[in-house]
Formats: structure tokens, sequence, C-alpha cells
């Protein structure tokens, strides 16, 4: 229709009382493309576009240029149909073509369930965040990836961001708490600043303060959310919880990423599951992965489809060594004391009334003397509020452990002297390149070491301020966030990482570092695979090395790190050979689960092994029917049954005028811009394919939807660097990392949703005016009439999209093979021929009429497509009992989404042009 001077499709139309009918739209013309509008008709003057008026004008450009532009460009603007199953975008982006990183995509566009809803949880380091940016992409191509929402922890914020543009052209905009203000700074009083961008990227940390927030987010829908680490979401009534539980029913696609995707509680992960379906789980104690197949996804890095793709992509992970240190005369000092009087073996009680706070004294040991010293004084200061005998002895206990660490150093510290030593023989010095990210749960021992080891390493000067950097949880998230660039920055100073845990969720410390040493060990099978993780990952170029420092004592009882430690290590290595993970070994699924649940076996006089298995054998016998949720740890939906594992993505039918994108840029930039060199000051260099233009006005109101930092850093404003070589792109991408000034690439790679190849297509499109129709001389034997015909949902989405030529009354659906056939390309003629234009005008009616006889008869086949798995979901919903939970989607009104999917109404028709004879 046509409102205000603006085409707009119509979505939705409801009868009102007093305003006439009430019009949900969406744009289609350039001011208005994509926005979002209702109308009334009591109030607006609202025309329904006939294609009978099309006018038809002639073509004069060279070789019918600007007519084979515009069916191009309308070929490409025109969004996939749903029963379209195939991948459209595949092998159009910065990545290397792993089949098994498009399946998510695959499986979210399958038509198994009702919308693009998903679960990625494979395992660390296979590639989930380039799994998440096929499928947007995908999306995008299909008009359903307009609005996009990325929910991800503070610390992989600008990771995630830098991904999603540099490999795919998906800009995010950050709004983390500052960018927000900001944004209300500019925009008007009252403004929801989650319209003011169209895809944007933020913290849960920030959005999680639903009161905040909770009025904006309640008011927009979004085409997409993506909350990464969702495993985080699972505790009903935090508010993580609350946030997704507000998101999940205002967006169409959810993709839920994690590598740990419950935490043992078939409860809870059902609860999970329920976001993206609250009908696919009947009994929430009691379901398979055959349940949720549809939802959910997971490989390990020995699934077959893994393994084979792989080779040479991702270096095996090389040795895990143990680096056994030999307590110092101090260290066996505390060893005594701790076994004497903390944790004796030969009956004696401990001298604390805290069955665990014995252990919490040995773990800070075995971290280090100035962790210990911590633990001690922060007893101290509770014990002294205590009274009484046992409390006094205590505190004369926890004073002779303060004795004892008081003055030790560096010397007193057998593994400060082992790290050393292995630091050297990996090669870290000042004269060296390599680099190493050592891990401790301990702040105290990352201070101490930050301070003394670069120094024992014969860094000096400014060096020995800036080769070590620090990363924990007390540091603000902007700190986080510069710690993981710089070590990822080839040439900045920084050689040593000493992180704690923060980094062992998400965090990409792989690009130039393949060492990692254990400083301490955790005492949990899970966090020490999610450690290993931040090497061992794709795109890991060298083997990954492990090492563990392992402190030892010779005193009797002393429960040293052979005790638990050691033989972790042995077995996190055992399952991750063996079965891909760790996390399913003790059954608990959690970090802080299997910790606690080890320290309270070794309480009871059982081994690590034995406390492993216990915990196992209890989740296997739980209600008699095994540890099921197990099931899901294995590799799940990584033996498609359609295809094999090792080919490539089935390829969607998208019919194309034009050889490919490079084809259509370079006749577009001639069509639009006559003269470049003038209009746009473009260089292009035909031997690497880098062409470097001043951007006009209406292409950088666009890149307003790029990154701030990489606008400003890159002086977008000033000129732009694009290119259609993958290899150059690359290098540029790598260059990038090398330098420390900035981490965005200078060039980037022109994929189909780069902005620039949308502002050109779009450019091509506005060339002829609103409903206007080329004519073009070719070789046909009757005025042949190209017609796009497009059947909808009732949510406006396309269900059949088919481009028809119109013959004397024949229809075929193959205009691509019918403008080749009559001899439509880049070396046609334009002889300037002079058509009749009022006896083809007078031909119009009767194609269109001919072109909806033809959809009408064939739409019932076309539909089923979609309606076999509609079906099944309604059949699947009701034996579904509904949960009263307040918030939750009820039977019906998911009932009223699968019906709503269904082709509805009669097919938008649109004249394209006219293909003529210079006889006639």
């Amino acid at each position: 229709m046509e409102v205000r001077d603006e085409e707009w499709l119509v979505r939705n139309v409801t009868r009102t009382a007093h305003d006439g009918d009430r019009i949900e739209a969406v744009g289609v013309s350039e001011f208005v493309r994509d926005q979002e509008a209702v109308f009334f008709t009591a109030l607006d003057d609202v025309q329904l576009m006939d294609p009978r008026r099309t006018t038809l004008i002639p073509d004069d450009s060279p070789t019918f240029r600007r007519s084979r532009l515009f069916l191009e460009a309308v070929l490409r603007k025109t969004p996939l149909p749903q029963s379209e199953r195939g991948l459209a975008l595949a092998d159009s982006f910065l990545l290397d073509s792993l089949p098994y990183q498009h399946r998510p995509a695959q499986l979210a566009l399958s038509g198994k369930n009702l919308r693009p809803r998903m679960l990625i949880a494979d395992v660390v380091g296979l590639g989930k965040t380039l799994e998440i940016g096929l499928t947007l992409a995908e999306l995008i191509r299909r008009g359903r990836g307009e609005r996009i929402l990325v929910v991800t922890p503070q610390h992989v914020l600008e990771q995630f961001q830098h991904e999603l543009w540099t490999r795919f052209a998906i800009p995010l905009i950050r709004l983390d708490s500052v960018g927000i203000e900001r944004i209300q700074r500019e925009i008007p009083a009252g403004r929801n600043p989650f319209t003011y961008f169209k895809r944007v990227i933020v913290s849960i940390d920030t959005l999680k303060n639903t009161d905040q927030y909770k009025h904006h987010l309640e008011r927009i829908r979004w085409d997409a959310v993506v909350i990464d680490e969702s495993h985080n979401l699972i505790n009903r009534g935090s508010l993580r919880n609350q946030l997704a539980r507000l998101l999940a029913p205002q967006t169409d696609a959810l993709i839920l990423a994690s590598a740990t995707p419950h935490n043992g509680d078939a409860r809870s992960f059902a609860e999970l599951i329920s976001l993206l379906d609250p009908a696919a789980i009947r009994d929430p104690e009691r379901y398979a992965a055959k349940d949720i197949e549809h939802l959910f996804i997971r490989r390990t890095k020995v699934s077959p489809e893994v393994r084979e793709q792989m080779k040479g992509q991702w270096a095996d992970r090389g040795p895990s060594t143990s680096v056994y240190c030999a307590a110092t005369p101090a260290e066996e000092a505390v060893f005594e004391e701790l076994a004497r009087v903390w944790l004796p073996e030969d009956g004696r009680p401990s001298v604390s009334e805290s069955r665990l706070f014995p252990y919490t004294l040995l773990k800070s040991f075995l971290s280090s003397h100035a962790a210990l010293a911590t633990t001690v004084d922060n007893r101290m200061r509770t014990v002294k509020d205590k009274e009484g005998a046992a409390a006094e002895a205590e505190l004369a206990a926890l004073q002779r452990l303060r004795d004892l660490t008081f003055g030790m150093s560096e010397a007193d510290s057998a593994k400060f002297r082992a790290l050393v030593e292995q630091l050297r023989e990996i090669g870290v010095g000042p004269r060296s390149d390599t680099r190493v990210v050592v891990f401790s749960e301990r702040v105290q021992t990352l201070e101490w070491l930050r301070e003394a080891v670069p120094a024992a390493l014969g860094f000096k000067g400014k060096a020995l301020r800036e080769a070590a950097r620090v990363m924990h949880g007390g540091l603000s998230d902007e700190q986080q966030m510069q710690c993981v660039e710089d070590f990822g920055l080839a040439d900045t100073p920084v050689r040593v990482l000493f992180t704690g845990d923060v980094a062992s969720e998400g965090v990409n410390l792989h690009r130039q570092c393949h060492q990692l040493v254990h400083y301490d060990v955790p005492w949990s099978l899970i966090r020490i695979e999610q450690r290993n993780g931040r090497i061992d990952r794709y795109g890991q170029s060298r083997p990954p090395e492990f090492r563990a420092l392992l402190l030892t004592s010779e005193t009797d009882g002393a429960k040293d790190d052979r005790t638990v430690a050691e033989r972790l290590l042995e077995r996190e290595d055992e399952a991750h050979r063996s079965l891909g993970t760790a996390e399913a070994v003790s059954g608990l699924y959690r970090a802080d689960a299997e910790e606690k649940s080890l320290v309270q076996d070794l309480l009871r006089g059982r081994t690590v092994d034995e406390s492993l298995d216990a915990t196992k054998e209890a989740a296997e016998d739980e209600d008699a029917g095994g540890d099921f949720l197990a099931d899901f740890f294995g590799a799940v939906g990584d033996d498609p049954q359609d295809a094999d594992g090792d080919a490539p993505p089935a390829p969607a039918d998208v019919p194309r005028l034009f050889s490919g994108t490079r084809e259509f840029l370079d006749e577009a930039l001639r069509e639009v811009f006559p003269d470049p060199q003038r209009q746009l000051e473009l260089d292009r260099d035909p031997e690497s394919g880098l062409v470097s233009f001043r951007p006009p006005s209406d292409l950088l109101h666009r890149l307003k939807a790029l990154p701030p930092d990489y606008r400003r850093e890159q002086r977008l404003h000033e000129r732009l660097l694009v290119t259609m070589n993958r290899k150059l792109a690359d290098l540029s991408l790598v260059r990038a990392r090398e330098s420390s000034t900035s981490s965005w690439p200078e060039i980037s790679l022109l994929t189909d949703l780069h902005p620039v190849v949308e502002w050109l297509t779009d450019k091509v499109l506005v060339r002829l005016g609103r409903q206007e129709a080329p004519v073009v001389t070719a070789d046909v034997d009757a005025p042949t009439y190209l017609i796009q015909g497009i059947y909808s949902n009732a949510l406006g989405r396309p269900t059949v999209v088919k481009w028809m030529a119109v013959r004397s009354g024949e229809v075929t659906d193959d205009m691509v093979g019918v403008l080749r056939r009559a001899g439509v390309g880049p070396t046609m003629a334009n002889p300037l021929h002079h058509h009749d234009l009022d006896a083809l005008s007078t031909g119009i009616p009767g194609a269109l009429e001919a072109a909806e006889d033809f959809l009408r008869r064939h739409r019932d086949e076309w539909d089923r497509a979609l309606l076999g798995p509609i079906e099944d979901y309604k059949q699947r919903l009701g034996d579904w009992e509904q949960p009263t939970l307040a918030g939750e989607h009820t039977k019906s009104q998911l009932a009223d989404l699968a019906d709503s999917l269904l082709t509805t109404g009669r097919p938008l028709l649109r004249v394209l042009a006219v293909l003529d004879s210079a006889a006639a």
C-alpha cells in the first residue's frame, strides 16, 4: 500500500470501532525501509498499490545494465521464503569452510521447531561464536534478522562484537551502561534506547537490572536474541533468569549458547529449554535427548564430523605435564602444622570447629604463602568475635600459621622457582615473543606473581612493568577486556598473563599463545577443562601445551598436591582424549558442586577416584533411572540422517542474474557513479582487489550502525578500504591482531551483508521510480512479462516466493532461466529499439491474472513444506500439560502462533520488467 507518499507492506489488519481499519505495516520504500508502523484508514489516506498500474519505461543504458541491475537488486533484497531450508550465504564469509559449524544454522532453518530457537552446547573451543554468526546471517537473508539483541558476559562483549563484524559484516553497537547513557543524551527524552540501533550487544550484568530496563525491553520486539553463557540463566528467581523470561516471549529467534548447558538438575535444565519451546518437555524430571533434538545441538572435539573436518585447522592437544616441586624447609614447616593440628590422620579432631575450613587453609597454602596469609588473617578476624576455649585454641593455631608464613619470600617457594624455570624453558624472556597464561584461584597469588616473576625472568626498566598483566574478578569490566585484548595483540609487550578463573569461560587467549601453566590446580574437572579450553580451541595453530605445578612434601600425613591435584589432572586428560569432555565424569556438572563433594569425601577418607566414582554411581542410581542427563554431555545431533556430516551444507535455491557479488558491484558502480574517481575519489588495485574510496553522506549515515571504536580508529568518515579478496581481508585481520594501535582490521571483506553492498543495492533500486518497470529488447518471440509473486503468513513473512515469466498466458517460475535463454546478459547490445509501450501495457492485466492463477493452483503443493512441521508441533502441543507459570506462553497462544505461520490471503504481485523482441 501507499501511505504518506511511501510504500508499505501490510502485515495485519483489524477492524476498530471508530477509526476504521487498523493496519500494521512495515516500510518497503527507501526512506522507511524496515520501519514498523500502524495506520488507521479513518485518519490516513491508504491506497492499495495496484500492479496493473505499472508504468513501462524504455532502458537506454549500455547492455541494458540498468534493467539487469534492477532485477538483480530485487532478487537480492527479497527475503527468502520460510520453506527454503538450504543455506544461502555459507561460503561468503571470512572463515574456514567447516560443515560442522554450519549445522546449527541448518537446525534453526530445518522447520523442526516452529521458530528458529535452539541451544548450541558445543564443548569449549569448537567455535560457537562463528556458529551463531552463520545462523544470524541466514536469518538476516530471510528478513528475520533486522532487529538483533546479543547478551554476553561483560568481559567477552568486545570479542563477540569484533568476531561478528570482521567475519560476517554484522555490526553490533555495544550498549554497556555508559553506552546507554550516551545514547539517552543524544535522543529525545523518553525515547527507548534499544530502538535507536537495530542491532546491539549488551552485557547480561547491565541488562539484568530489569527494574531499570524492563519498561524499555517490554515495549520492543526482536527478530533474534542471542544469550551467551546461558547456563547462568538457570536459577529461577535470579535476575538473570528474570531477564531471560522477559526476553524469550519478545523475540522470534532465540539462540542460547553454553559449553556447560546444565547443572545436573533435570528440572533446571528443563526450565532452560522451556525458554526455547515451553511445550518441548512433558515431564521436567525425566526426558531424553530425542525429546529436544529440534532445539539442542552439542558436539565434542572427538565427534566424528568435527574430528575429520578439523584436520589441519586445529592442532592436536599437546602434553599435559605435571611438574613436581619439592617443598622448601619453610613450606615443610607449614605442612607439618597443617597435618598435626588442622588435618590430623591419627583420629584426633581438628583444631577448627568447622569441618571444611581446614581444607580451605590447605588449598590456600597449595596456592601460595601469600594466599595462606590472607586466609589466616580473615579467619582470625572471625574467630576473635567468638568466646570459649575452642575459639582460643583455634586462634592460637591460626597465629602459629601466621608466624610461619611471616617473612616467607620467593626463595621459600618451591613452586615459584619451578615457575620461573618452566617459563624460561618455554622461552619467555626479554628477547622473546613467546607468551604464556598462568592460572591461579587466588588473587593474592596472582598479585604476588605479577610483582615477582618479571624481574626473575630478567625484564628491566619499562619492560619490567609491561611484561606481565593480571586479570581477576576484582577488576572492572573495562580492565578485564583490556587485558584480554592486549594479550591477544602480537606487538604489545605483554608476555605473561596471570589470571584467575574469571578467564575460564568464553575468553579467547589462543591468538598469540599455546602455553598454559596451572600454578595451582582447581579441585574440579570442569574448571580444569575450562581453563585448558582458553588456548585449546578452534584457530589454534600450534599444539597447546599444559603444565601444572604440584607441591610435594615428605611430612608424614601431609596432603600435598599428589593427594588431589595430580589425580584430577590425569582424569581430565583421560576423559578429554576418550570422550571429548570431562564434564560428565563426576555426574555433578557444576564446578562448585564437584569441589564441594570432593572435600566432603576427603573428610570421609575417600580418595579422588573413589569420590568421582561414588558421585557418578549416585547420579546413575537416582530414581533407578540412571544418570540420564549424562546423555546431554555426549554428542547430540552430530550424525545428521539427511546429509553426510563431512559434506558441505545444502545450498539454498537463490536465483541470480549475475555470476556473483563482484560482478554485480562492478556494474552497479559504473551505473550509479559514471566517474567514480571524481565522484568518490575511488582507487582500485586490480592485482590485489583492494578498493579505496571516500564514503558519501548517505553511506556515512549507514555506517553509524558500525561500532564507534572501529569507525573512529579506522577513520571511516574519511576513507573506506574494502575488498572481495578473502586472502587480503584475512591478512588485514591477522595484521590487526599484531598491532597495538587497533585490533580492528583496516580492510573489510565485502560480504552480501556488508553496508557497502546494501548501499549500492539500494542505489540501484531507486534508479527506477515507483511502480516503474523497464522494457528490454531480447530474443523472445512474444512479449514476456517478468512478475514477482509472494505469499505471506499472518506475520507478514514470505512463505512462497516465485519469480515468474508470463508469455501468451503461459507461466513458468524460472524467470532467470528465461532471461538467459533470451540472451539477457553483460555481452548483449542495446539497439535502442522503440517499443510500443501502450500496446505492451495493455498486456499487463492479463499477465497478472495468469500469474495469480498459477500461484493459486500450486499453493497447496508449496505449502506442504510448511504444513507438516506445523501439524507435528500442534500434535505435540495437544499432549503437553500446560504449566501454571506467570509470563509463560499458554497452550492456546502457542497454537495461535503455529497457525499464524501458514500462508494466508492473496499473493503480492509485482511487474518487474517486460522482454520484447526487436522485430516487434
